[in-house]
C-alpha cells in the first residue's frame, strides 16, 4: 500500500490527499510564487494528477490565472495558496508543501527560478540552483 499525505488551507475548510511518491519537491523562487505567498520562495511538490483527490471543500477551492499557461489554487475563505498547475506539465497539481499534514517521500531537490531570487535571503545548503534557459 502506498503512503498517503494530506494536507489542507490554514481554516481547514480545503483539505486533501496526495498519494505518494511524489515526482519532484523544489523551492521556486519566482516571481509569481513570490507575490502569490508573500514569501522569499515557496516549496512546491509535484504529485501525479491521479496520486491527489479533494477530502473537503473543493467547491471552496478557487483558481486563478496567473499566466495564460498556469493557474494558482486558493481557499475562499481563508486565502490560502494550495495548488498550481500548468499547460507546461500536463498530468501533474503541483502542491505547497508548508500545507502538508506530514513529511514527503523526498527533501527539496533544488532551487528553481533562480535568476529571480531576493537578495536578501541566502540559502544554506548545497541545492542545485537553476534558472530558464
Amino acid at each position: 500500500m502506498s503512503a498517503v499525505v494530506g494536507g489542507s488551507c490554514l481554516c481547514g475548510a480545503v483539505a486533501f490527499e496526495c498519494t505518494l511518491p511524489s515526482k519532484w519537491v523544489a523551492h521556486c523562487h519566482c516571481s509569481l510564487c513570490r507575490r502569490a505567498h508573500g514569501a522569499a520562495f515557496v516549496t512546491w511538490a509535484g504529485i501525479p494528477e491521479a496520486q491527489f483527490r479533494f477530502t473537503a471543500g473543493e467547491s471552496e477551492l478557487r483558481w486563478y490565472r496567473s499566466t495564460p499557461e498556469a493557474e494558482r489554487g486558493f481557499c475562499t475563505h481563508c486565502g490560502s495558496s494550495l495548488l498550481f498547475r500548468s499547460n507546461r506539465w500536463p498530468g501533474e497539481i503541483h502542491v505547497t508543501v508548508a500545507n502538508l499534514d506530514g513529511p514527503l517521500d523526498r527533501a527539496p531537490q533544488a532551487h528553481v527560478f533562480w535568476s529571480a531570487h531576493v537578495d536578501w535571503y541566502v540559502p544554506d545548503d548545497a541545492l542545485p540552483k537553476k534558472s530558464p534557459s
